[in-house]
């Protein structure tokens, strides 16, 4: 934690903004709910929802909230170390582990996280719902699933040959 912010070398992406309009006396009152993806891009990544009445505020407490929900995912030389599914609400996406030069092959919002992430080469499907929100809790969900070798053999005891 280097800066004046306190953040690190964190980057944010924002994902989706979304209006809501509500029907008062004087005519329509809108806010506004961002969805903010923050990650150090070295196995930091994590989700904020921020909501009010100006679009910069919103952001500002979806990148707050980002920050307090950070997880930790285990890469292999810039991949994942296994295939997991993340379920979500109606969202599901799977995740495949890649190839070196293949890239980060997925939609909008799962790029975002996989891009926050430091994961530079994944092939990922989408299944059912097409939510911004369910996606990347999704996506996030999965990335909690993930193994390394080293920890499946200290969970279990064990050495895997």
């Amino acid at each position: 934690m280097s800066n004046e912010s306190g953040r690190g070398d964190f980057d944010d992406r924002t994902v989706k903004i979304k209006r809501c309009a509500a029907v008062v006396k004087g005519g329509r009152r809108f806010s506004f709910a961002a969805l903010v993806v923050s990650g150090d891009r070295r196995g930091q990544v994590g989700l904020g929802y921020g909501k009010a009445n100006e679009v910069p505020q919103a952001v500002d407490k979806a990148k707050k909230f980002a920050m307090n929900s950070l997880i930790r995912v285990p890469l292999q030389d810039g991949t994942i170390p296994h295939r997991v599914v993340g379920r979500f609400g109606a969202a599901e996406v799977v995740l495949l582990p890649a190839g070196p030069g293949t890239g980060v092959i997925a939609g909008a919002s799962v790029r975002a996280v996989c891009e926050m992430a430091g994961i530079s080469n994944i092939l990922t499907k989408s299944f059912r719902s097409n939510n911004p929100v369910l996606l990347v809790k999704a996506t996030l969900a999965a990335l909690q699933n993930l193994r390394t070798q080293q920890d499946i053999e200290r969970l279990r005891g064990v050495t895997l040959s």
